[in-house]
């Protein structure tokens, strides 16, 4: 079965969901080109956009005509050579609405598991519970006579317990994009030896004329994204918790954050990038992963106490930040919670105090973005700015180098246990999914 037979009938499970959205999204406009091809023309194209939430449901139709109309906004000269045989189709306006038609035409809302029995190919972007996944991967294959693959975008669970569990055969794998998935440029691509070629295959021609990058990771628990992002919370939180014996809890938080993102040129400090991608997520993962590490202890009792006192983190509907280690004001942090006292205090009335506790940065610090989107001169930056960190020895400098050397760490023992291939993959995942300015293996604080 060729690449386009396989796309003829697709299912996206968790289809309202953050990241369903968007793979739903890709995996629309893929689908409507394909079908719009002359020698496709009578030939028909389903996408079931599963999910169990009929309200979520009405919200992603919206989703998508908006973004439908974007893309098509932005290819109009692809677009006309896909409708050269429509003399009815003079205007842009007209052949952007009939693009736009053609894509929702292909999308089917469904509340039901039953409208992925016919289904060639699955994706999967439903919670991280490895039972619920393979239930639901296990009544759809002995109900599908097509053999169906499954695309887990799982970010934490082993691919092979997912196999095994839902008796698969090799017929699952890990295709893991990043938030949002629309926008977004890496994929990880996680195989096992009972897969095929002709799957793998796919899967990167898939990913290929998605115009995404595909890093492939090994199949151990978080893989190589996680596998960092998880090990440097961890690291963040261990800081806090050291400084906290000598100075407010509040206070230190605030101090390693803004280590993390100015010291370290990140775009966002690691306590806000926990909140984004949500307290209780980042847990969540933590759990799953620590079974399969015998020689390490993922948990944290800060993010236990945060839970416990109900602060999730992630995102509002409308996409606006909710509460997490900080409280949020138009995108911005304004406070920080104290989990002994159980409230929030105002980052406005410490600031000066721990910014002159920390020390100045170097003259050459530019910001993340400066830094990041400065064509052909990144290096210099990073370079001058590191050497002169080097040079100083400020509270800020010192837990910078420390903070960049365990973060090194961590990128290498990836590479050693075999999760990452080369060091040059767990970089590439750091600086391409996490946007990160530089790889965490690297030679800039000694």
């Amino acid at each position: 079965m060729n690449y386009e037979e396989k796309l003829q009938n697709v299912t996206v499970l968790g289809a309202a969901g953050k990241m369903g959205s968007g793979i739903l999204l890709l995996t629309a406009v893929e689908m409507a080109d394909i079908s719009l091809k002359p020698e496709n023309k009578g030939k028909q194209f389903v996408l079931n956009a599963m999910d169990v939430s009929p309200a979520g449901l009405a919200g992603l139709m919206k989703y998508l005509r908006m973004q439908v109309m974007k893309i098509a906004e932005k290819k109009t000269v692809f677009l006309r050579k896909l409708y050269a045989d429509r003399k009815d189709l003079v205007e842009n306006g007209d052949i952007i609405e009939e693009y736009i038609f053609d894509v929702m035409n292909i999308v089917r809302p469904v509340t039901t598991i039953e409208s992925a029995y016919e289904s060639k190919l699955i994706f999967e972007a439903i919670i991280e519970n490895k039972d619920l996944k393979m239930k639901i991967f296990s009544q759809i294959d002995i109900n599908n006579p097509n053999k169906p693959w499954f695309f887990t975008n799982t970010s934490s669970i082993p691919i092979h317990v997912l196999d095994e569990g839902s008796n698969l055969k090799g017929r699952i794998l890990g295709f893991h994009f990043y938030n949002p998935p629309a926008i977004q440029k890496l994929v990880e691509l996680i195989t096992t030896e009972k897969n095929s070629d002709e799957m793998v295959d796919f899967a990167k021609l898939y990913a290929k004329n998605l115009k995404k990058m595909v890093v492939p990771s090994n199949d151990v628990a978080g893989f190589i994204g996680n596998g960092h992002f998880m090990r440097d919370s961890l690291h963040a939180i261990s800081e806090v918790e050291g400084l906290s014996d000598e100075i407010p809890f509040v206070e230190a938080l605030y101090m390693i954050n803004k280590v993390s993102q100015d010291f370290l040129i990140r775009p966002m400090g690691i306590f806000q990038l926990i909140d984004y991608v949500g307290v209780d997520v980042v847990k969540f993962i933590m759990s799953v992963m620590d079974p399969y590490m015998p020689d390490e202890h993922l948990h944290s009792s800060l993010l236990d106490k945060l839970m416990e006192a109900g602060i999730k983190g992630g995102q509002n509907s409308d996409g606006s930040q909710k509460d997490g280690f900080l409280k949020y004001e138009r995108s911005r942090p304004v406070a920080i919670y104290d989990p002994e006292k159980k409230e929030y205090a105002l980052i406005e009335d410490f600031m000066t105090k721990c910014d002159e506790r920390l020390g100045q940065l170097p003259e050459s610090y530019k910001p993340w973005k400066v830094v990041n989107f400065t064509k052909g001169n990144k290096e210099k930056l990073l370079s001058t700015f590191f050497s002169d960190l080097n040079k100083i020895n400020t509270l800020g400098a010192q837990l910078a180098k420390k903070y960049n050397i365990i973060s090194n760490e961590i990128g290498q023992k990836l590479v050693a246990d075999k999760v990452a291939n080369t060091e040059e993959d767990v970089n590439m995942v750091m600086l391409t999914g996490f946007y990160h300015a530089y790889g965490p293996i690297n030679e800039y604080l000694k």
